[in-house]
């Protein structure tokens, strides 16, 4: 496979985890403020969808594709900005893997509430908070995965 058609898969890849990952964020959290069931159990069961088929693909595409473009360009895997970015890659799948239990479970709990006429559950509330708080550490951690790819310090 070429360079240039790796690179682009690449940067493709880290703009749709950014990208999703922000449209996640922003529809969930607009969601919550509605304080609605019906529109949290309609948002929340795209938000599994999309994090399933977008995140889901770039974040195994993303590993692969660095791979090859470090093995054609003979940039050393375990040392220096590449490392880096492996570290903070799994930190944020750290982070990313229980927030997908807790979208779906969140989901769940939105369409029993939905379907029971009643509020969303202390559970929910409870769940929505570690979620939003993940957040903060794996978008800061992709950011930085990006920086590195762009500016390639020497480290």
């Amino acid at each position: 496979m070429s360079y240039e058609f790796l690179r682009f898969l690449h940067v493709i890849g880290a703009m749709v985890l950014l990208g999703t990952g922000a449209g996640i964020a922003f529809f969930m959290v607009m969601s919550k403020r509605s304080h609605d069931p019906r529109l949290i159990a309609h948002v929340a069961g795209i938000v599994v969808i999309a994090d399933t088929v977008f995140t889901a693909t770039a974040a195994i595409a993303q590993p692969v594709t660095g791979y090859l473009l470090a093995r054609q360009l003979g940039w050393p895997i375990f040392s220096g900005w590449v490392a880096w970015s492996l570290a903070l890659y799994v930190f944020v799948g750290a982070f990313w893997l229980p927030v997908v239990w807790m979208q779906i479970r969140m989901r769940n709990l939105a369409i029993t509430a939905r379907d029971t006429g009643a509020s969303l559950p202390e559970d929910y509330h409870r769940l929505y908070r570690w979620w939003f708080a993940f957040g903060f550490p794996a978008f800061t951690a992709v950011l930085a995965i990006i920086w590195l790819m762009l500016t390639r310090p020497s480290l």
